[in-house]
C-alpha cells in the first residue's frame, strides 16, 4: 500500500522470470555504487573470454546498482536492489541516453520466515526477477553468487500454486473494465502439444469466486478447489471435456499473468505488493 506507483511503473508489463535466491553473505547497502563498478569489470571480463579488465574504466555496458526503498511488505523486510544493465550510447554527443538491455531486481515481501532464522551477517532477498537476455542473467548470477556465496534456482509454479492465483486474482476489484481470465491447459499424453484455451469473463469469475469465499481477506485451499471444480464443470457441461485430467499451465488475468515455467507479468501497480508476496512464498518455499 505504501508503494509508490510512479517509481514502480517500469515493473509493471514486462515479462520477469523468476529465480529463488538463498541469503546473500556480507551484502552491504551502503556498497551499491562498488557493486555497479566491480560487476561492470567482471561482465567486461567475461565478454572478452577472460582477459582481464581493470575496473573503473570506461566499459561499453554500463551497470547501476540501485536500492528500491518502499518495495517491501514489512520492516524486517530488507529493501529491494535493482541491477541495470546499459549498453552505452556511441554517439559522439554526450547527452544521448545509454540502451537499457537488461534488468533484474531482487526483493522480499513479507519474507519474515525466512529472514528471522539466518545470522546478522546474511541479507534476505530470496526473490529474483530478471527480464532481458539469459546470457546477462547468467553472468550476474554468476558474479553474485561468487561474490555473496548465494545460489540461485530458476522458480517454477506449479498448477496448485496457479489455480491459486487464478482464484486470487479472479476476485480482486478493478477500478476501470479489466479482461477475459484466461486458463491455458497442456494436454498430457499426446504425440503433438496441444494447449486448451478456457476464456472466462471478468464479472463472471468475480461473482464466482465471491459465493464460494466465506471470509474475505482469507483463503483456505478448500475454496479454491471449490473455485476450479465449478469451472471444470462448466466446461465438461459445453464441450464434454475432463480439464482435471489436464495440466494447468498459464493464468492470465488483469491483475497479473503467470506461466508454470516460472515467468510472470504484473499489470496492475495496486496489487504489485501482494503478487510479490505469494511469490516471495513461493522462492522461500523452495530454498527451506
Amino acid at each position: 500500500e505504501n508503494v509508490d506507483p510512479q517509481k514502480t511503473a517500469f515493473l509493471l508489463r514486462k515479462a520477469w522470470t523468476l529465480y529463488s535466491v538463498t541469503p546473500l553473505y556480507r551484502f552491504h547497502r551502503a556498497r551499491l555504487r562498488d557493486y555497479a563498478r566491480l560487476l561492470s569489470a567482471f561482465i567486461a571480463a567475461e565478454k572478452q573470454k577472460g582477459l582481464a579488465v581493470e575496473v573503473g574504466v570506461e566499459l561499453d555496458i554500463k551497470v547501476t546498482v540501485s536500492s528500491l526503498a518502499d518495495l517491501r511488505g514489512s520492516e524486517q523486510d530488507a529493501a529491494a536492489v535493482l541491477v541495470q544493465l546499459s549498453l552505452r550510447s556511441q554517439a559522439s554527443s554526450r547527452n544521448s541516453e545509454d540502451k537499457l538491455v537488461w534488468s533484474g531486481w531482487f526483493c522480499s515481501v513479507y519474507g519474515d520466515d525466512l529472514s528471522k532464522n539466518v545470522p546478522e551477517d546474511f541479507t534476505c532477498l530470496p526473490l529474483f526477477l530478471t527480464h532481458g537476455a539469459e546470457s546477462y542473467t547468467s553472468m550476474v548470477g554468476s558474479w553474485f553468487q561468487k561474490t555473496f556465496d548465494c545460489c540461485f534456482r530458476r522458480l517454477a509454479i506449479s498448477p496448485l500454486n496457479l489455480s491459486w492465483m487464478a482464484a486470487m486474482w479472479a476476485g480482486c476489484k478493478l477500478d476501470r473494465a479489466a479482461c477475459a481470465v484466461e486458463l491455458v491447459f497442456s494436454v498430457p499424453r499426446l504425440s503433438h502439444p496441444l494447449d486448451i484455451s478456457y476464456a472466462i469473463h471478468p464479472e463472471d469469475a468475480k461473482a464466482l469466486w465471491d459465493t464460494i469465499q466465506k471470509t474475505p481477506g482469507e483463503i483456505t485451499q478448500e475454496e479454491v478447489d471449490v473455485f476450479m471444480e465449478c469451472l471444470y464443470a462448466h466446461f465438461h457441461r459445453h464441450f464434454k471435456i475432463h480439464l482435471s485430467a489436464t495440466k494447468l499451465v498459464k493464468v492470465s488475468t488483469a491483475v497479473a499473468s503467470a506461466h508454470c515455467d516460472g515467468i510472470v507479468k504484473i499489470l496492475q501497480s495496486q496489487y504489485l505488493p501482494g503478487v510479490l508476496m505469494l511469490l516471495t512464498e513461493l522462492a522461500i518455499s523452495q530454498i527451506q
